[in-house]
C-alpha cells in the first residue's frame, strides 16, 4: 500500500485531528527513543497537546537537558550578538575611514594641493566655497573690530570722565593751597 503525500494544513475535523495527533506523537516518541539508543545521543522531547497536556521523553534527566539547552542557546545568542556588534563596528570604522579620507582630500584641495586631478566644475565649487568662507571670515573680523572699537570708546569715555574728576580735584587743591598761602601772608 502506497501512501500519498499529505498536505500540510490544519485538520479541520476534531476527532481526526486527535487521532492524527496520537499516532504522530507516538511515532515521534518512538523515533526519539531510537535515536537515543542507536546513536547514544542525549535526547529530550516535550510535546503539549491542544488541550495543554504534557508528553515528554528524555534519554536522561529532562531538567538537566533543558538547563544544558538554555546554557548553550544563551552562549550562542551572546556569541551572535557579539558577532553582530563586531560587524557593526567594522562597518562604522570603514565608513569613518572613508569620511576621513574625503575630508583630508577636501582639506588638501582647499590648501591648493592635488588640484591637477580636479575638473573645471570641482575647481569652480572649491573657489565658490573659499569665497563664501572668506566672506564669513571678513564678516566675523569686522564684527570683532566693531566690538573692540566700542569697548575702547567706552574706556576712553570712562578715562575722560576720570580725567575731568582729577582736574576738578587738582583745581580745588590749588585753590585751597592758594587760600592757605594768602592767609599765611596776611
Amino acid at each position: 500500500m502506497v501512501r500519498g503525500k499529505v498536505e500540510m494544513k490544519r485538520i479541520e475535523k476534531a476527532s481526526s485531528r486527535q487521532v492524527t495527533f496520537s499516532k504522530r506523537r507516538n511515532g515521534l516518541l518512538k523515533k526519539a527513543y531510537e535515536l537515543s539508543v542507536l546513536c547514544d545521543a542525549e535526547v529530550a522531547l516535550i510535546i503539549f497537546s491542544q488541550k495543554g497536556r504534557l508528553y515528554e521523553f528524555s534519554s536522561s534527566n529532562i531538567q538537566r537537558s533543558i538547563q544544558k539547552y538554555l546554557e548553550l542557546t544563551e552562549e550562542r545568542h551572546v556569541g551572535m550578538e557579539v558577532e553582530q556588534h563586531m560587524q557593526h563596528l567594522k562597518h562604522e570604522a570603514a565608513m569613518m575611514s572613508r569620511k576621513i579620507e574625503l575630508l583630508e582630500n577636501s582639506h588638501r584641495k582647499f590648501l591648493g594641493h592635488n588640484l591637477g586631478t580636479c575638473s573645471m566644475e570641482e575647481l569652480q565649487n572649491i573657489g565658490e566655497q573659499l569665497e563664501r568662507s572668506l566672506k564669513n571670515i571678513r564678516s566675523r573680523k569686522a564684527q570683532l573690530f566693531e566690538e573692540e572699537t566700542e569697548k575702547l570708546q567706552t574706556k576712553e569715555k570712562s578715562l575722560l570722565e576720570e580725567n575731568e574728576r582729577l582736574r576738578e580735584k587738582v583745581k580745588f587743591f590749588i585753590i585751597s593751597l592758594l587760600k592757605i598761602l594768602n592767609y599765611v601772608e596776611l
